[in-house]
């Protein structure tokens, strides 16, 4: 039988492994992420999302449970050399981070020259999983056109990542009334992305996913993870919604599609 239209089956804790708990804005002080980290653990997130110098601090702090260590590297606007964001991705694993979200050049991307991309991406996965991790790729959307994503999920197909990404959340881009903003991760390019990925590379959403009916949404395209900092009123919201850790039906509100980009 055939499932209504906007509905789709899930438990509480399969929405909890779908969160990559966000600890990244700048102005966050050790205290706010000790905080951060025990909502990650409390509520049995998928991974901290941290910066390197805080590995070791989230190892501890997570340790005994099965919330893993995720690591950013040239973030947020991947403008690092090659050679540092290796550097730093090496370092990142070796320190204990399973998994490793990078920036791509986006300069490189908008200028199209696609070997120096492939080169990057393949230098910095084959440094993360030879040392037990894995990679996400974050594309900045808000800055690219069709065709980047296109070639950029192309590009990450034959290297064989784990994740393509939407965004950081901090790609900000000058809007037509001159405030700066950003999408994130819309419908139109979720659909793009999962279209033009290999049935292996998994797609995140990042930016903007901010509600349980965000999340159920993008589930339903074929998304299997999220960056989010909305990690508690998203799960009180599942709860609230009825949803338990047996297999729950759901209705969701479909995002509305957003419209800018650079």
């Amino acid at each position: 039988m055939t499932s209504p239209a906007n509905t789709i089956t899930v438990t509480l804790k399969q929405l909890a492994k779908m969160i990559d708990h966000s600890l990244l804005h700048p102005t966050m002080t050790d205290a706010d992420i000790l905080a951060g980290l025990k909502t990650a653990r409390e509520n049995n997130v998928a991974t901290a999302c941290v910066k390197p110098y805080l590995i070791p601090l989230a190892k501890k702090e997570l340790s005994g449970s099965d919330v893993l260590v995720c690591p950013v590297i040239g973030f947020p606007h991947g403008n690092s050399t090659t050679e540092i964001k290796v550097r730093e991705a090496l370092a990142a694993a070796q320190a204990g981070g399973q998994e490793i979200d990078m920036v791509v050049n986006i300069g490189k991307v908008l200028g199209g020259d696609w070997e120096y991309v492939k080169r990057e991406i393949d230098d910095i996965n084959k440094a993360v999983t030879q040392n037990g991790a894995i990679l996400k790729v974050i594309f900045e959307n808000d800055y690219l056109k069709p065709e980047h994503i296109i070639k950029l999920c192309e590009i990450c197909t034959e290297i064989g990542v784990a994740f393509v990404k939407t965004s950081t959340g901090y790609g900000f881009v000058k809007q037509a009334d001159g405030s700066y903003n950003y999408l994130g991760a819309t419908i139109s390019d979720l659909k793009l992305m999962r279209k033009h990925s290999g049935s292996d590379v998994q797609i995140k959403a990042a930016g903007g996913v901010r509600t349980l009916d965000d999340l159920l949404h993008v589930m339903s395209l074929g998304v299997t993870r999220i960056g989010a900092t909305a990690t508690i009123p998203i799960l009180e919201a599942a709860k609230e919604r009825g949803i338990t850790n047996e297999p729950t039906l759901v209705t969701f509100k479909p995002m509305q599609e957003k419209v800018g980009g650079y």
